[in-house]
């Protein structure tokens, strides 16, 4: 575990502060007052670090339940990423493989201060340019299908009803990876596009969905199930699938199941189910699912209830993530896990599907989608390739 106090960013360039769901107002005025960095082999509670961090430096969220101010000067918030593996601790599962970006920390949490400093513009790019190689596949579509059929062997025993299997890829590049993965936030439909960097790793994020939130005095979520061609024929088969409506609304209870263990008593509510919105040429269907916070709850027992999110584990949670273990080769590094922006009266975290992340020589991806009894292990192969797709492509521009 690594901890930067001020006398070691104050000597650094100001930079527009990119994380997603940053304060847009604040941005450019942002500067870098204290950062925690933590590796699962650190040991302890990343949830319990992260609250208890966030309160030494000026971010008190140890009772979300009440009203807060974001104030114009002084602390602004801080930036939040938490990896699928750290949320499976949260969860009390299994790691899952190991992931195959150990410079990347499984937990970092990013204090800012505002400032009356003029945020300076990205320096000049080394001479050479951009290039990316060839994706490498951490599995070949056969194996993608033969763990497909083991989850519905699974489902068919009774072990488990859904699973959420994930693939990744690596390619080798030369040049700055940081402006080819800021371009990931241009993707249509990235609501939680953005940026996070350290010393040997970045992660870009063009996520379109919400882990948690607390909008409005209340928790929300809003999981992403069901995807199709973003086409009239495509809409039409979404909202006809009975298949893709069962293994959403699966998931819609899982995630009723983890906000009621942190919401006030009956409040827990669904708001919209089953409603089709666009990420880049694919139709998805999300719901929203909110509920009261309880008193006096604080960030740490947030994160533990809600990681990792459930429509990239299954159900039931702990035996998809027994499953995930077992069944996928690589780890899923940055993706799969939390990444957004928290502060007073405000947490916003993505869930950080179509992810990716550079260390010192390649860039990785991650894509996958729920497997349910009725999966087509051909289909589901192909799924993931389509949301990859547009991810490897602008990662590849010049």
């Amino acid at each position: 575990m690594s901890e930067n106090g001020p006398d070691g960013v104050e000597a650094l360039p100001m930079r527009l502060v990119d994380v997603p769901a940053a304060p847009a107002g604040c941005r450019d005025r942002l500067t870098e007052r204290a950062r925690l960095q933590w590796w699962a082999a650190d040991g302890g509670d990343p949830a319990a670090l992260a609250e208890e961090f966030l309160a030494e430096h000026g971010v008190d969220l140890r009772d979300v339940s009440r009203p807060a101010r974001h104030a114009a000067d002084g602390v602004c918030g801080a930036a939040l990423y938490l990896s699928a593996a750290a949320g499976a601790r949260t969860a009390g599962g299994p790691p899952g493989a190991p992931t195959p970006v150990p410079a990347l920390p499984d937990l970092v949490v990013v204090v800012y201060d505002h400032t009356d400093r003029p945020a300076t513009p990205a320096p000049d790019r080394a001479p050479g340019g951009w290039w990316l190689g060839r994706w490498r596949d951490s599995w070949t579509p056969e194996a993608h299908a033969d763990a497909v059929q083991a989850v519905r062997a699974a489902i068919g025993r009774g072990d488990v009803y859904q699973v959420n299997l994930v693939g990744h890829a690596a390619a080798t590049y030369t040049g700055d990876p940081l402006p080819a993965l800021a371009r990931l936030a241009a993707l249509p439909g990235a609501r939680y596009g953005g940026t996070l960097a350290g010393l040997g790793w970045a992660v870009g994020c063009a996520s379109p969905e919400t882990l948690i939130a607390l909008e409005g005095g209340r928790l929300v979520t809003r999981p992403i199930k069901g995807t199709r061609p973003a086409t009239e024929a495509g809409r039409r088969e979404l909202l006809a699938s009975a298949k893709e409506r069962a293994e959403h609304v699966m998931i819609v209870d899982l995630e009723r199941n983890d906000l009621a263990r942190v919401a006030r008593t009956g409040s827990v509510r669904v708001d919209d189910l089953f409603a089709v919105r666009r990420w880049c040429d694919l139709w998805q269907a999300e719901s929203t699912v909110s509920a009261a916070p309880a008193d006096g709850l604080g960030l740490a027992a947030l994160l533990r209830a809600v990681c990792p999110g459930g429509s990239v584990t299954g159900a039931p949670k702990l035996a998809a993530l027994a499953q995930v273990a077992a069944l996928e080769p690589v780890g899923r590094g940055a993706s799969m896990g939390a990444l957004g922006w928290v502060g007073p009266g405000r947490i916003d975290l993505g869930l950080t599907i179509r992810t990716a992340a550079a260390d010192a020589e390649r860039l990785h991806l991650w894509a996958g989608g729920g497997i349910t009894w009725g999966s087509d292990p051909a289909a589901e192969v192909a799924e993931a390739a389509a949301k990859a797709a547009p991810l490897r492509a602008l990662l590849a521009a010049g």
